[in-house]
């Protein structure tokens, strides 16, 4: 897991979505309201979501293997694209599915209304709700503060190497405001005695998930993709290798992530001319114990020697032209 902050943010999600998918399902069961099921499922899809980024953060651990000689870092990634495809066809899809239902029914009066107590449930337990995921959401929020510095949550989400977070982050985002939407579809209809209120709650809740799903895939594909060390950390990697004894300057560096806290770094460094080749190995080694000084992430790092030239490196020199066809 990306450290005990994401861990505790899933699982306080976990908790909180599991007793919220209870009380909606009986509310739903009571009083029959399409914005109370779609919200049922909705936290159905999100405990689901828990679960996996759980499952992926446990086998995210193994050991590398001749197989996989990198590990298996990105299998967090791998898990989190599952969750951005989760909550877009069992929580997105299913919302619109059962608004478009509910108009349909309303249209041709079989819509099923309930008096009495019943009635008022769905906003007790909406209310509760509102709490619980509020509690999760700041549980969220408290652990980003501790590592997002003075980047914006929104700037968190699209550059944070762990995917926990910003997941949870997004999810009890959008549960807060499907909540909002609920209880206004729920209460205006109970209000003005207009079913269609409730319909267009349970509509705007599928266009949030399915808007939020979006965003969840497209930044975890990015990861998923295999995306480079921040600015911070290749200009901490850079001045490491610069300021080590021997080494001349760094010629290029390319870094990637193999996991949320496996970083690769190759970097070409031009040394300084000797006709040691020990030298060279010693400077070389202790480049690397820089970088992993620098930067405790660096798990893998790769360093190519060279002689800088003005001109050329040896190493890009053009390559003869190939003889003409017959």
């Amino acid at each position: 897991m990306a450290g005990d902050g994401g861990t505790r943010a899933v699982v306080a999600a976990l908790l909180a979505n599991i007793g919220i998918a209870i009380t909606k399902f009986a509310a739903y069961l009571l009083a029959r309201n399409s914005s109370m099921l779609a919200e049922a499922i909705h936290s159905v899809a999100d405990s689901g979501n828990q679960v996996l980024l759980l499952f992926g953060g446990k086998r995210a651990k193994r050991e590398a293997t001749p197989e996989h000689p990198f590990g298996y870092g990105r299998e967090r990634y791998v898990y989190s694209f599952l969750v951005s495809i989760v909550l877009f066809s069992v929580g997105g899809l299913f919302a619109l599915y059962e608004a478009y239902h509910k108009f349909h029914e309303i249209r041709l009066g079989h819509d099923e209304i309930v008096h009495g107590w019943k009635a008022y449930v769905p906003v007790v337990v909406l209310v509760v709700a509102i709490c619980l995921e509020a509690m999760s959401f700041r549980t969220a929020i408290r652990e980003t503060d501790k590592i997002k510095g003075s980047a914006s949550y929104g700037q968190f989400v699209r550059r944070a190497k762990q995917p926990e977070l910003p997941v949870i982050l997004l999810e009890d985002f959008a549960a807060l405001l499907g909540l909002a939407f609920a209880l206004i579809g729920v209460g205006m209809s109970l209000i003005t005695g207009n079913h269609y209120w409730d319909a267009a709650g349970t509509a705007c809740i599928g266009l949030l998930l399915v808007a939020v799903a979006i965003v969840l895939a497209i930044e975890t594909k990015s990861l998923l993709l295999g995306e480079s060390a921040t600015p911070e950390a290749q200009t901490r990697i850079v001045e490491a290798l610069a300021a080590t004894p021997g080494v001349d300057r760094v010629i290029h560096i390319k870094t990637m992530h193999l996991g949320p806290e496996e970083l690769l770094v190759a970097a070409k460094i031009g040394v300084v001319p000797t006709r040691h080749a020990d030298e060279v190995a010693r400077a070389i080694d202790e480049a690397e114990r820089a970088v992993r000084a620098a930067e405790p992430t660096a798990r893998v790092v790769y360093l190519e020697p060279d002689i800088y030239r003005e001109d050329y490196l040896p190493s890009e020199r053009p390559a003869p032209p190939e003889p003409a066809g017959h």
